[in-house]
């Protein structure tokens, strides 16, 4: 079980840095694509949040302690930063990047929460897997 806490945990930091770094985009975004661009980053920090929440309210709930500070999330994330100076394509880009390791991890942890039988958890995982594939899709069709 402490495999499956280990990997919920380091999700729990990735969505948080996605989160910020999704905040910074929306806030920083410009061009002449500012104004879909500004609306789809808050969309998706917005979705971040949640699955954020929830992956972290589910290790909780399975016996797990999730990380909760940004020295904690910074130690174990495999995201990088916002680096700011960023433009709008470049964003895309880093958000499709963010987006496509997140579904490569979520399908690992999906198949340690399949080990131990945790249904629940491999639910989670299973939606969140949909979403960012969905996701994947649109952006490279938008950086195409």
């Amino acid at each position: 079980m402490e495999k499956l806490y280990q990997a919920l945990n380091k999700q729990v930091a990735n969505l948080s840095v996605l989160f910020t770094k999704l905040h910074h985009f929306h806030w920083y975004v410009s061009g002449p694509n500012f104004y879909p661009l500004h609306v789809k980053f808050e969309e998706f920090y917005d979705e971040i949040n949640e699955a954020y929440d929830a992956f972290a309210e589910r290790l909780l709930m399975i016996g797990g302690q999730p990380v909760s500070n940004m020295k904690g999330y910074l130690a174990i994330t495999s995201l990088k930063e916002a680096s700011g100076t960023e433009k709008a394509e470049e964003m895309i880009a880093h958000v499709l990047a963010d987006f496509k390791l997140l579904n490569t991890e979520f399908k690992e942890v999906l198949l340690l929460a399949q080990e131990q039988d945790d249904e629940a958890t491999a639910d989670l995982l299973i939606q969140s897997i949909s979403s960012l594939e969905k996701h994947i899709w649109m952006l490279s069709a938008t950086l195409k």
